[in-house]
């Protein structure tokens, strides 16, 4: 007898959000938790709000028979649940982003849909049209920063409405009582002006307007068509199973980097699989900081003037980019120079990733050798330092590289501007502290641990390395060579920590040691560690090699805590731990600021 076959069926995001909501579609246990970075997160939910298509999901209707272990999505565990109809076998990713965006319950972001109609901020996102913007949070003294992110006012201003309020259950009560906020400072309070009538009837009509794009937009995220095919409920488990495996490998889409291939042979008749291998053969260094086509592409970008993103990169003229196949080897391999002599040695180390094309792009324009080369690297080396410690690629980052880039190339070549002045450091944005500041002391207090993808903690880590970074034991310096071999170690023991009930996860207690160094010490305090090594050398050298760290040796032998018991315990370690953060903090401050105005630190503590 002949079974029932899948079927494709339309089912909008109301529908999708409501069966969420109720428990009605879950997840096999067998598939991955949330994988997506925020950048997928904004792309997806951005072209929802565009209303573009999505692709098309695949669920399983379940029948009374339990096929699989399952778990519902995550966040979305209902308090009361309806019967379990389906489970999501493809679109998992894209449906715990939707449900997560519309509640915006990330720990680390926040989302917003940007009209830049309505950005008046001094400091504008520059943006150009609607789009979704997720803004990174961190947590100080059990609030999340940055504060504006949770006002109202602040939001309006910048052209930003949180992404909860087009939620199909956020009502019209609680989406007044936001406009109401957001709009509080432009209501007129002086009733004795004679235009207060005319004023007033302007306020509202704010109101109003902000009001209709809100709920329009809630309306038409509703009735969005989410695709599917159903799989009927006769379909047995296994060739489900064997759909889903199918589905998530056999049927993966093309690449950006698969479609260049294929124009680059169409236009050239030239492998570029074959030309990125010899690149590769030729400097293998080159991809120890990111993956090698992204790089080849991003910089081949940046060489034709193109933004280095998905659409420069589809618009760049490929015949130009394997004519130009030799400079761009050339620039790729004296970027990786560049960054090892900076002591960045591997992506894992690297605090962004934006920097690499700006870098290798602007080399195109370098002298190979002789004064210029040295003047023009000076630059290179505060545009890497100041990425680090600002503000400025946490997001948009390939808009605002191009940017930067192509003020550093003007400086480069002696441009002028419109007003017949050269070009400046100032006119590089990243460069410009008046716009975009270095870290101080009290944010480096808050940046959590290195090993995360976090601008500001990788940042932290680099400057640790930059005086060499030498093993506590063997006293050997940091270098590519080794790198692999070195472990994330906290200074003051995350044992010792948890026992007063302190974050030990920061950058600032973070150095990196080899593995067999970070064994020996364990959860031993400090004193006693930096006792033990000098029993097998010099104690003066023992402290070179943490000073090697940036690491305030004085505030770092703190001790002799077996000396006390209870809260005295307790308070000696809070106090000797926040002491040594603030101190470390200081002097990478100091370091910092050096590297980033161009200057060495080999002697800046002396």
């Amino acid at each position: 007898m002949a079974t029932q076959s899948s079927s494709a069926q339309n089912r909008v995001l109301g529908d999708w959000y409501n069966m969420i909501k109720l428990g009605q579609i879950k997840l096999p246990r067998f598939q991955r938790m949330e994988a997506w970075d925020r950048n997928r997160i904004k792309n997806f939910i951005d072209t929802i709000f565009k209303n573009l298509p999505v692709g098309v999901a695949l669920v399983y209707e379940k029948g009374d028979k339990d096929n699989f272990i399952s778990r519902f999505i995550s966040t979305a565990e209902p308090d009361t649940t309806e019967r379990h109809t389906e489970y999501l076998l493809d679109g998992q990713q894209r449906l715990t982003a939707l449900w997560r965006v519309l509640h915006n319950n990330y720990e680390s972001e926040k989302y917003f849909l940007y009209l830049p109609e309505y950005d008046n901020y001094d400091d504008g996102i520059e943006y150009e049209e609607m789009t979704v913007y997720c803004q990174a949070r961190w947590s100080k003294k059990e609030k999340q920063y940055p504060l504006w992110a949770d006002d109202p006012g602040i939001c309006y201003k910048k052209g930003l409405i949180p992404t909860e309020l087009f939620n199909p259950e956020f009502g019209e009560v609680k989406t007044n009582e936001w406009i109401d906020l957001a709009t509080s400072n432009l209501k007129p309070m002086n009733k004795a002006d004679p235009d207060i009538i005319d004023k007033i009837e302007k306020y509202n009509s704010v109101k109003t307007d902000l009001q209709k794009i809100i709920m329009q937009t809630r309306e038409s995220l509703k009735h969005f068509n989410l695709p599917y095919l159903s799989l009927p409920v006769s379909t047995h488990k296994e060739i489900a199973l064997q759909v889903f495996i199918n589905m998530n490998t056999n049927s993966k889409p093309l690449s950006l980097y698969d479609i260049i291939v294929a124009e680059v042979e169409g236009e050239k008749g030239e492998s570029l699989h074959e030309l990125q291998d010899t690149l590769d053969r030729r400097n293998e260094n080159i991809k120890r900081y990111f993956d090698l086509s992204n790089l080849i592409l991003s910089t081949s970008a940046l060489l034709q003037n193109k933004l280095p993103n998905n659409r420069g990169m589809l618009e760049m003229n490929k015949a130009i980019m394997v004519e130009k196949w030799e400079t761009l080897c050339i620039c790729l391999e004296r970027m990786a120079e560049f960054l090892e002599r900076n002591r960045i040695y591997d992506k894992q180390r690297l605090p962004t990733n934006a920097v690499l094309g700006v870098i290798a792009a602007s080399y195109s324009e370098i002298p190979d050798t002789g004064d210029l080369r040295g003047k023009w690297e000076l630059l290179l080396k505060k545009y890497l330092w100041s990425s680090f410690f600002t503000d400025r690629y946490e997001n948009s980052a390939a808009s605002k590289a191009f940017v930067d880039y192509q003020n550093i190339i003007n400086i480069i070549k002696g441009n002028t501007k419109e007003d017949g002045s050269l070009y400046e450091e100032q006119d590089v944005p990243v460069l410009n502290r008046k716009e975009h500041p270095l870290a101080d002391v009290e944010e480096l207090l808050t940046i959590g641990w290195p090993k995360q993808e976090t601008i500001r903690g990788r940042g932290i880590l680099a400057v640790a390395n930059y005086m060499g970074a030498q093993d506590f034991a063997d006293g050997q310096p940091l270098n590519q060579y080794n790198i692999d071999k070195r472990e994330y170690h906290h200074l003051y023991p995350d044992a010792l920590l948890k026992e007063a009930k302190i974050d030990s996860y920061k950058a600032l207690n973070c150095a990196l040691i080899t593995w067999k160094t970070n064994r020996i010490i364990g959860r031993t305090d400090p004193l006693t560690y930096i006792k033990e090594r000098s029993e097998w050398t010099d104690e003066a050298i023992v402290e070179k090699r943490l000073r090697s760290h940036i690491i305030p040796v004085k505030e770092l032998k703190t001790g002799g805590y077996e000396n006390y018991t209870g809260e005295d315990k307790i308070n000696k370690i809070k106090v000797d731990y926040e002491n040594f953060l603030n101190q470390r903090a200081q002097r990478i401050v100091k370091a910092a600021y050096a590297l980033a105005n161009g200057e060495e630190i080999d002697n800046i503590f002396e």
